[in-house]
């Protein structure tokens, strides 16, 4: 099998890493791919976002399969225009992408479905605005209603604060805030049935504590030991199968992955969220975990090959994730410096993410740089192991967070 995956961050080389693996795989292509990714595929410096180039591309190397990556070539259109010229593609149509891509949408369909998540208003003016954040008090939980990188949602108890970031926006949803802990976890879909991922959790704000900004992520470990333990099945019943059904229903099947963002709350599970590809860096969790064979499993999804009881094979160790951030990091993100001091042992392995190279050189090229995975018989061993590695790394102003799993482990030794 030939594979071409679109894309450049953490999440890429992960995916890449696991494909590779596959006994099915003849060659994989990876474009434009990272420095990191380089070393272990062929990198193609295309324009991922000219949908043309890609099939072009995909043409001239003869590719059975390609797995888009990032939300933008999604909501762009790329896989319509590759499934047009029978190219098979893992990734929803534009229609199917905005899932994420709108998150009124994703209200309307989870209403329509019956899956259950926050009550919400979306607002287009400051009065609306303003009604609803009284509504529902604090904390206030306001999401731009289009594609944000990640920096579209702010949760405060300061309302000026609320109202300013709802202001940046033409559109926005208002949520009731969510308590409980938050998991993700991913489900791959065909369009007509769905198989789930171990679920995992994340780490949003910047710093130690949950303090600071919102983050495109900064960590996650899995497995979740103390999540219910019919996690996945709930979510499949409520959530995944629910969700599929509906936007088959409206003649837009979602064929990729469908990441659905929880909060196990008091009231039961809820969502916070949709994604409509892999989520980082939970996708660094996850995939060094995965068993089954990554690359025919999804050219199975993209080809309508999956059925509601294949089951998913992972490892019983566990993983860690912690990402290392440039200085400034998320307002303002330094890049441009030199990277030194990335050495994996035997039980970590690091994702490039902002990277690039400048006469032989690594430098950072974005605000995560990259992510170090470690894995160990428990979330102790994991994080040790992780944490070891990352902090050999030099990057001048950089940061990264030294609580990730810690909790959790912490539950585990007693």
């Amino acid at each position: 099998m030939r594979v071409l995956l679109i894309g450049s961050g953490g999440r890429e080389h992960a995916l890449a890493a696991a494909m590779i693996e596959d006994p099915q795989l003849e060659s994989l292509h990876v474009a434009p791919g990272n420095p990191g990714i380089a070393q272990i595929a062929i990198c193609h410096a295309i324009d991922i976002d000219n949908n043309q180039a890609v099939i072009e591309l995909a043409q001239q190397l003869d590719i059975d399969l390609v797995v888009v990556g990032p939300e933008k070539p999604l909501v762009n259109g790329l896989s319509d225009a590759l499934r047009k010229v029978k190219i098979a593609c893992f990734g929803p149509s534009a229609a199917a992408a905005q899932l994420e891509g709108s998150k009124d949408f994703a209200k309307q369909v989870m209403a329509d479905a019956g899956v259950p998540t926050a009550k919400s208003y979306t607002c287009t003016n400051q009065a609306e605005i303003e009604k609803a954040l009284d509504a529902f008090g604090a904390p206030y939980v306001v999401k731009h209603d289009g594609l944000a990188a990640g920096k579209g949602v702010v949760v405060t108890d300061d309302r000026a604060e609320a109202l300013a970031h709802a202001l940046l926006s033409a559109r926005v949803v208002i949520e009731e805030f969510l308590d409980g802990p938050e998991v993700s976890l991913f489900g791959i879909s065909d369009g007509a049935h769905i198989v789930a991922m171990q679920p995992a959790q994340d780490f949003k704000r910047a710093y130690d504590g949950d303090a600071g900004p919102n983050t495109g992520g900064m960590g996650a470990y899995s497995p979740l030991a103390w999540a219910p333990k019919d996690i996945m099945e709930q979510t499949l019943e409520k959530v995944l199968h629910p969700t599929i059904a509906e936007m088959a229903a409206r003649g837009t099947p979602f064929v990729g992955l469908l990441y659905a963002g929880l909060a196990l709350t008091k009231k039961g599970i809820r969502v916070i969220e949709f994604n409509a590809r892999f989520g980082d860096p939970e996708t660094q969790v996850l995939l060094p975990r995965l068993k089954t064979p990554l690359a025919t499993l999804l050219y199975k999804a993209a080809t309508g090959g999956l059925t509601d009881e294949m089951k998913l094979e992972f490892t019983n160790d566990c993983a860690v994730t912690v990402v290392l951030a440039a200085a400034g990091y998320p307002a303002d993100p330094k890049v441009g410096e030199p990277i030194t001091g990335l050495d994996d042992s035997p039980q970590t392995r690091i994702f490039q993410a902002g990277t690039k190279l400048k006469d032989g050189i690594l430098h950072s090229s974005g605000g995560r740089v990259l992510a170090v995975t470690g894995k160990g018989a428990d979330l102790t061993q994991a994080r040790l192991a992780a944490y070891e590695v990352i902090s050999q790394i030099t990057l001048a102003g950089s940061h990264y967070r030294r609580d990730i799993a810690l909790a959790a482990s912490e539950i585990g030794e007693n």
